[in-house]
C-alpha cells in the first residue's frame, strides 16, 4: 500500500486529494476520515500525527475487503497520480552523497552534508511530463531515494532520527547543467518546472526497516544509466534527518531527496542529455517507478 495525491481523469482542474493505492486501485481518504466532511491532502494526514495514518490505512483495508465496488474505491487507470506531497513547506535535496558520484564529479566529499532547495513548481507526478525550458540545453536526470517527514522534529539524534520519517519515495532531481554551473549556488538549474517528478506514492516507513538496503535504477530510453544500492550512501537517511533538524524545525511533509549515484549524464563520453521524446524513469525497489516522458520548451 502507498499513500498518493490523485485526481479523478477528467476533472484535471481539481486539487489533490489524498488517497491509498493498492493493486490497481485507489481509495479516497477523504470519504474514510471526517466522514467525507471536506476534502483531505497528503499533508494534512501526515499533519495529523502517526496513529491518524495507521488508523486510516487500517480503514483502507476493511474497504479493499469490502470490494471495488464500495464508493470509497476507484480504479487506478481511472486517477491521475500527483507527487505523494503535493504542497511541501520545504523541499530540500542532498549534493554529492554517494562516493562514486563525487569521484565522477571531481567534488571532495564533505563532513557534513550540502543541501540545496527545489521548491513546489517543481513537483509532478510519477508519469507526468519533464518540460524542457527555452533556457537550457543541457537537462540532466538524477534518480533519488526521498525522504518525507511525518513528525515535526528539532535537534533529532541520529538514533532516533528514523522515528520522524513518514516513508519513503522516488525523486528524478532534474537538473539544467548548464544554469547549474553558472553560479556557486545550484539552485538556478534544480528549481525550474516539473524538474523534480515524484512518486508513484509513499510507502509507510514500517514496511522498508532499512532505508540503507535499497536498490536504486535509473533508465533513459530502456537504458539502465545508473544503478546502486543506497548503502553506498556518504550520510545515511538517520544522519541527514538529523543534521537537517539541527538547523531548522522540519514538518510533516517535508521531503528530503537524499542524492544521486554515479552515471549521471553530463558526466559520460559523450554526454548524455534529455531530449524530446526521451522517457526517464527511476525505480526503486520496494517503492515503486517514475516514468516520465521528455517533451518540448513551451511555446
Amino acid at each position: 500500500m502507498q499513500l498518493v495525491s490523485y485526481r479523478v481523469q477528467g476533472h484535471m482542474d481539481g486539487s489533490w486529494r489524498a488517497g491509498i493505492e493498492h493493486e490497481g486501485l485507489v481509495v479516497d481518504v477523504t470519504k474514510l476520515w471526517h466522514d467525507g466532511s471536506h476534502e483531505t491532502t497528503t499533508r494534512q494526514l501526515l499533519a495529523a500525527g502517526s496513529a491518524t495514518v495507521r488508523e486510516v490505512f487500517k480503514q483502507v483495508r476493511e474497504a479493499l475487503d469490502a470490494g471495488p465496488d464500495t464508493p470509497a474505491v476507484l480504479q487506478a487507470a481511472a486517477v491521475e497520480l500527483g507527487p505523494p506531497v503535493p504542497d511541501p513547506d520545504k523541499i530540500i535535496c542532498i549534493g554529492i552523497n554517494y562516493a562514486d558520484h563525487a569521484n565522477e564529479a571531481g567534488i571532495a566529499q564533505t563532513e557534513v552534508p550540502v543541501f540545496f532547495a527545489k521548491f513546489r513548481n517543481s513537483l509532478t507526478g510519477p508519469t507526468s511530463p519533464i518540460l524542457l525550458p527555452h533556457v537550457s540545453t543541457q537537462i540532466d536526470y538524477e534518480g533519488e531515494l526521498a525522504v518525507i517527514i511525518g513528525t515535526r522534529c528539532k535537534e533529532v539524534s541520529e538514533q532516533e532520527a528514523l522515528q520522524y520519517v513518514a516513508g519513503y519515495s522516488i525523486m528524478n532531481d532534474v537538473s539544467a547543467r548548464d544554469l547549474q554551473m553558472q553560479t556557486s549556488q545550484w539552485m538556478a538549474g534544480k528549481a525550474l518546472d516539473s524538474f523534480a517528478p515524484m512518486g508513484p506514492g509513499m510507502v509507510l516507513a514500517a514496511a522498508i526497516p532499512d532505508p540503507q538496503a535499497l536498490q536504486l535504477t535509473t533508465r533513459v530510453n530502456g537504458q539502465v544509466v545508473q544503478h546502486a544500492s543506497t548503502a553506498t550512501m556518504i550520510f545515511s537517511v538517520a544522519r541527514i534527518v538529523a543534521f537537517l533538524s539541527s538547523l531548522m524545525t522540519l514538518e510533516p511533509g517535508d521531503i528530503i531527496a537524499t542524492g544521486t549515484p554515479s552515471g549521471v549524464g553530463f558526466k559520460r563520453t559523450p554526454p548524455l542529455f534529455l531530449h524530446a521524446g526521451d522517457v526517464a524513469e527511476v525505480e526503486i525497489a520496494g517503492i515503486g517507478q517514475l516514468r516520465n516522458p521528455v517533451v518540448g520548451a513551451r511555446t
